[in-house]
């Protein structure tokens, strides 16, 4: 049986508590909750996965799953890792891969968090939902909670692309567009939670939906026969994904499950919102809010990320890097991966894909490595 407690990610000495109820934040000081497992999975147990479907749930014993529970599930996760040999020669890359989630349920990486969060509240007992989205967390939650028979409410920016608004409706979430940003959509979501009692699952004020992300990582891994990447080029707004993956990659390690060494991690952020990657070049702990966001790649349109301090942990104790790229260069990215290589990019994917170009012309990454880059999001989700 899986059993875990919850560890605050920034208190000193670290502050824990039991996994009961609706877990958010820490009490102490609001940073955001890491699940801790008793125990995980041995090596042996890799034969296991055999007899599992090519879902993210067949890694059920390394994720807050109840034993017998049957988690809320659309088939999420088992998205293709795809070879993109043409741009890879095109921009000198001899190993340049892409891990496309636009494949998932939903059409984007946030059905994984999703499915996990929910699936742990309504175990609890939760029955209504909100959240703030940039757009594709938002058609994740309106899914999920549709197949748990909830409710759900959704603050969506009113400059959200309207396919992704069309979505949202189209599952059945009640949508309440802002005037501003995510981060004033989250204001509005913490609301409307304190006077409802709806369960808030914005991105790391509860400690499950990097437990879904986590299986991006254990995917990769188990895709490449148990070995990882050099370095993997993430686009980054809010952080559960990349997060997620370094948290799998250290548990994998602990747990002696992969061969060889940790891969470097890179985020990727727009021009026009980047608090990540200014951080990052400046050497703070924390990123400073970012004044006016402005991109179209509207995941990316986060100027205060909760999850700052732990990005900018992952990238440091990895010893990889950030960068941003502007607007131009991701959407023709993004639009080479959908004309060379027939993957429909969302602009967040494209993102990676010129992420990894400009890190590349900067030195840190070299053509002879394996260059991992995550495609978040269906392209089609962005064109009216």
């Amino acid at each position: 049986m899986t059993t875990w407690t919850l560890e605050c990610s920034a208190c000193v000495p670290v502050r824990t508590r039991d996994a009961e109820g609706f877990p958010g934040v820490c009490d102490v000081c609001g940073a955001p909750y890491l699940v801790r497992y008793e125990t995980l999975p041995p090596p042996e147990a890799k034969s296991l996965l055999k007899r599992q479907r090519w879902t993210m749930w067949r890694y059920g014993s390394w994720l807050p799953l109840a034993e017998g529970e049957h988690p809320v599930t659309l088939g999420e996760g088992g998205t293709p890792l795809l070879a993109a040999t043409r741009l890879g020669a095109r921009h000198g890359f001899q190993q340049l891969w892409v891990k496309d989630e636009s494949t998932n349920p939903t059409g984007s990486f946030k059905a994984r968090g999703l499915a996990a969060a929910i699936t742990r509240a309504v175990g609890a007992g939760a029955n209504q939902f909100v959240v703030p989205t940039a757009g594709n967390a938002g058609i994740a939650l309106a899914a999920y909670a549709t197949r748990a028979g909830a409710q759900a409410r959704v603050y969506a920016p009113t400059t959200t692309p309207a396919p992704i608004l069309k979505q949202i409706r189209a599952f059945g979430a009640d949508l309440q567009l802002v005037d501003g940003h995510i981060g004033d959509c989250g204001i509005a979501a913490r609301l409307f939670s304190s006077g409802t009692g709806a369960v808030d699952v914005s991105t790391l004020r509860e400690p499950y939906r990097i437990e879904g992300k986590k299986t991006l990582g254990l995917e990769l891994a188990e895709q490449f026969g148990w070995t990882l990447p050099d370095a993997i080029v993430y686009p980054t707004g809010g952080g559960t994904g990349l997060i997620g993956m370094w948290k799998a990659f250290q548990e994998l390690r602990d747990n002696g499950w992969i061969r060889g060494g940790l891969p470097r991690m890179y985020t990727v952020q727009a021009t026009g919102c980047a608090p990540v990657v200014q951080a990052f070049e400046s050497g703070a702990e924390r990123a400073t809010g970012w004044t006016d966001p402005q991109t179209v790649a509207a995941g990316l349109r986060v100027p205060s990320p909760l999850g700052d301090r732990l990005m900018l942990r992952a990238l440091r104790d990895s010893n990889g890097g950030a960068v941003a790229v502007s607007d131009e260069a991701l959407v023709a990215a993004a639009n080479a991966l959908q004309t060379v290589e027939g993957i429909d990019a969302s602009p967040e994917g494209g993102a990676a894909l010129a992420g990894a170009i400009a890190l590349q012309e900067k030195g840190l990454v070299s053509g002879d490595e394996r260059v991992v880059l995550f495609n978040t999001g269906a392209g089609w989700l962005y064109r009216a």
